[in-house]
């Protein structure tokens, strides 16, 4: 088989296509290598399998053929569906930009996986941890005001860490945020989070800044800009000092976040813009409500359930 960097002159629309993963479509970079390396894998099978070395000659039966090959690698399902996604965008791709006439893809059907439930904390459990940062050093008002966005707001760790001090309308409790492909979206921020923020700036901001001129909210202990592996550590280390043994990363905080959010009867399409999330249906994995729930909710609510015919 060819070398990876002799292969890239065959399909050579895939490195155009990767411009258009980044202007068009604003993609992660991890996807986007994802994606590349998976067009490579492609291109590969097409070209030594199948002696294709121009996507216009690609059918849907190749597709298949291809399709086949990786569930005899015994691959997992969403490594599949990764790979089979690539190819459709590409394909999808190249007939938007009349590089072929039709899209063999079209019709072929992308696997479906069982996506994995989020890790959820219980509110007692995400209140201890707040509770537990209670020094007065710098950091310790920092941290603290990390954790109360992060649950106040349901915030990404990108957003939180990227977030300015223009962001901030203390008197209007919310925040701007920029979110996944520069959307800004209106967060709002309860009393104990704005507190803990306004604590942070006010009194503990100005010793870590030290002599950097941004307007970025928070800093590390140097100075500089917090990195994502630095906030991921610090949580996990909190999580464990608090006794918690599930295996949390920032993101499990949004997870609560959306996950007590509609425990307590918030409509799916207010978290859905509170996240920030595009399409609704990523929302509705928190819909993940245990039955006992999901009864007494009904009980208080349908006109026609038990409890509501006793008043009657």
């Amino acid at each position: 088989m060819k070398k990876k960097e002799e292969r890239e002159v065959i399909f050579y629309e895939i490195t155009d296509f990767k411009y258009y993963l980044i202007d068009v479509l604003n993609l992660s970079d991890n996807t986007i290598d994802a994606y590349l390396s998976d067009l490579y894998q492609y291109e590969a099978f097409l070209h030594e399998y199948e002696n294709i070395d121009d996507v216009t000659m690609i059918t849907r039966e190749d597709i298949s053929k291809y399709i086949q090959s990786l569930k005899r690698k015994d691959l997992s399902k969403s490594s599949i569906t990764r790979k089979v996604i690539a190819i459709k965008e590409f394909h999808k791709y190249l007939k938007k930009e009349n590089i072929t006439k039709d899209d063999p893809s079209k019709l072929i059907d992308t696997p479906k996986h069982d996506k994995p439930l989020p890790v959820v904390l219980s509110i007692d459990e995400v209140n201890n941890m707040i509770s537990s940062i209670d020094g007065k050093e710098p950091l310790d008002l920092r941290n603290r005001a990390m954790m109360e966005l992060l649950y106040a707001c349901g915030l990404r760790i990108s957003e939180l860490l990227s977030l300015r001090l223009r962001d901030i309308h203390f008197m209007e409790k919310y925040l701007d945020v920029i979110g996944k492909g520069d959307k800004e979206r209106q967060v709002p921020i309860g009393e104990m989070a704005l507190s803990a923020l306004r604590s942070y700036i006010e009194t503990a901001r100005g010793e870590l800044i030290k002599n950097n001129k941004s307007d970025l909210v928070f800093f590390n202990y140097k100075g500089e800009e917090m990195s994502r592996q630095g906030f991921f550590k610090y949580i996990k280390k909190l999580a464990k000092e608090c006794g918690i043994e599930k295996e949390i990363s920032p993101h499990t905080i949004r997870h609560s976040f959306a996950t007590h959010l509609l425990e307590g009867g918030t409509d799916l399409r207010i978290v859905q813009e509170l996240l920030g999330h595009e399409d609704i249906s990523t929302t509705q994995i928190y819909t993940h409500l245990d039955k006992s729930k999901i009864k007494d909710m009904y009980d208080h609510t349908h006109p026609m359930s038990r409890s509501k015919k006793n008043e009657i």
